[in-house]
């Protein structure tokens, strides 16, 4: 990895607004990608994509085992894609799978490795024009101590 690698982190959910995301960074040249998915046990807004607790109850945390092995799998085989992808573009791809609050997990991971770019993809509704961000791209814009891209 030469000193200009530009050290990218790429959040995944498995929506297609993430896949963009995945392959825009993807595009960028001189790059290290890390692939990020949040597994979040509260579902605070139950339409968003993404993965949910399975309580369907907003603020109710997903405390089954199998939920969270089940989540986790779910996020493992959209890392081995992101990983497929990478290499069809002779890249490197570092996936990791954290839990906990979306945006703040994001901000925190790049904070603590050393990210120097974070793309990301939009979840804002189209049918709400004055709704620019979905929540996490917002949060992620506003919080980053690093320049974020956000993809639509």
């Amino acid at each position: 990895m030469s000193e200009s690698t530009t050290q990218v982190l790429v959040p995944i959910d498995g929506s297609p607004r993430s896949e963009r995301a995945l392959d825009h960074a993807l595009d960028m040249s001189d790059v290290t990608i890390t692939v990020l998915t949040v597994i979040d046990p509260f579902d605070v807004d139950p339409l968003s994509p993404g993965l949910q607790s399975p309580t369907g109850v907003p603020g109710m945390p997903g405390y089954s085992e199998e939920w969270y092995e089940s989540a986790k799998a779910d996020a493992e085989e959209l890392h081995a894609d992101a990983r497929e992808r990478a290499t069809e573009d002779d890249l490197e791809v570092v996936s990791e799978i954290v839990f906990g609050r979306p945006a703040r997990r994001i901000v925190t991971y790049a904070e603590d490795n050393d990210i120097d770019h974070i793309v990301i993809g939009n979840h804002g509704r189209e049918e709400f024009p004055h709704v620019l961000l979905g929540n996490t791209a917002e949060s992620v814009v506003r919080r980053s101590p690093v320049n974020v891209t956000v993809v639509r």
